[in-house]
């Protein structure tokens, strides 16, 4: 066994990889990462956002441990992209960015273009659908996602400029272990005293509706602020109306509980806990980002043997295909997923019918579709590929 201070490379060259994190003042947060996760080296101050893997430019996660430290996410995708990503992969970034959020002041309402909206209006390669996984909410914490039903555009730009929110958007309860899949396009926001887990594409383009900057809380000028109310109305999607869900379990051994959060074709997004008399047993074959959200664990993968901490986050690249993981734990794990094979397949041998599969997201008004396809579809726009 290594020791916990010497971690050893992979047979495959690639190891559990330990990144940097960005944490974010924005005006919203608020010390719950620390306080509540119990996560350190952050600063002191109010942190409404830790990023805890990115490849977005200016934001992107470097690598802080073993044979590879130094080095940005964006070159070991470069350098190792079938190692890190999977077989068939090849692409320019790491297509999937996870954050810790502190809403403890509301967040804006704002919405993030969907793909071929990003690329045909703000000339990016790919817009940003998300999912938020609650950690811990207030009693009667609230979100607004989506527009309600029979709200014309017109209607909803008027409410807009009022700051009249509630008049057409719809508050949906908030609730601790339940999680929301959001498309690009939806008009959203969450809090006060809200701590969620986000999972999302690799992009931070996003559209505000408010007349205060999230940064500083300094207000907009009218002109400004019309600026932006025009660009959003025209990324806006009045279809979506997406809901919370708990989510769909599976028992994969003696109290170990597997639950899939989320799924679609751009992410997805598992919570693990295990007691004492199993460990977590997890076989993938796509990068997996591992984040605890439950007390200290030890992490085996391949002759690879550390501890992670509270709140602490690993990306697992591919090439490892197993990682154990002693208990008591309670870990979440993101990754970019063929859905036939790592979703579909899986909730089908449970039982579960497809109607309910899709509830996770796939069929969410994503735009994408569903299925092993999908995936490949969505990576492609995403600036990657699957040969």
């Amino acid at each position: 066994m290594a020791a916990l201070d010497a971690p050893v490379r992979a047979p495959s060259g690639l190891y559990p990889l330990r990144l940097t994190v960005t944490a974010r003042p924005l005006v919203f947060g608020g010390h719950a990462i620390a306080r509540r996760l119990g996560k350190t080296g952050i600063p002191d101050w109010s942190v409404a956002e830790t990023w805890e893997c990115s490849d977005v430019p200016g934001s992107g996660s470097v690598v802080a441990n073993g044979p590879l430290a130094g080095r940005t996410l964006r070159r070991v995708v470069a350098d190792h992209p079938e190692e890190l990503m999977g077989e068939g992969w090849a692409g320019e970034y790491f297509p999937v960015l996870t954050k810790f959020i502190d809403a403890a002041g509301a967040l804006p309402v704002h919405l993030h273009a969907d793909d071929e909206t990003a690329r045909r209006l703000e000339g990016q390669r790919n817009g940003k659908t998300e999912a938020w996984h609650v950690l811990d909410a207030a009693p009667g914490a609230t979100a607004l996602c989506g527009v309600k039903d029979g709200v014309t555009s017109d209607r909803l730009r008027a409410a807009l400029e009022a700051q009249e929110f509630d008049d057409v958007l719809r508050r949906l309860p908030v609730r601790a272990g339940e999680t929301v899949y959001v498309p690009g396009g939806t008009l959203h926001s969450f809090g006060p005293d809200t701590l969620v887990y986000e999972i999302e594409q690799t992009s931070d383009i996003q559209q505000h509706a408010m007349r205060w900057r999230m940064e500083d809380g300094s207000a907009v000028s009218d002109e400004e602020f019309g600026a932006h109310l025009d660009m959003l109305m025209r990324q806006a999607d009045l279809e979506p109306r997406p809901d919370f869900t708990p989510g769909l379990g599976i028992a994969v051994g003696d109290a170990v509980e597997r639950v899939f959060l989320c799924a679609g074709p751009y992410f997805a997004l598992e919570r693990w806990r295990a007691g004492t008399e199993e460990p977590v047993r997890h076989f993938f074959a796509t990068a997996q980002i591992l984040t605890n959200v439950g007390l200290p664990v030890r992490v085996r993968a391949g002759e690879w043997y550390e501890e992670l901490g509270r709140a602490e986050t690993l990306l697992l690249p591919a090439a490892c295909g197993h990682v154990e993981i002693t208990g008591p734990a309670d870990v979440l794990f993101g990754y970019l997923p063929d859905l036939d094979r790592d979703v579909h397949r899986p909730l089908r041998e449970a039982g579960y019918p497809l109607q309910a599969i899709e509830s996770l997201g796939a069929s969410a008004g994503a735009g994408a579709g569903a299925g092993a396809g999908a995936s490949a579809s969505a990576s492609a726009g995403a600036g990657s590929r699957l040969r």
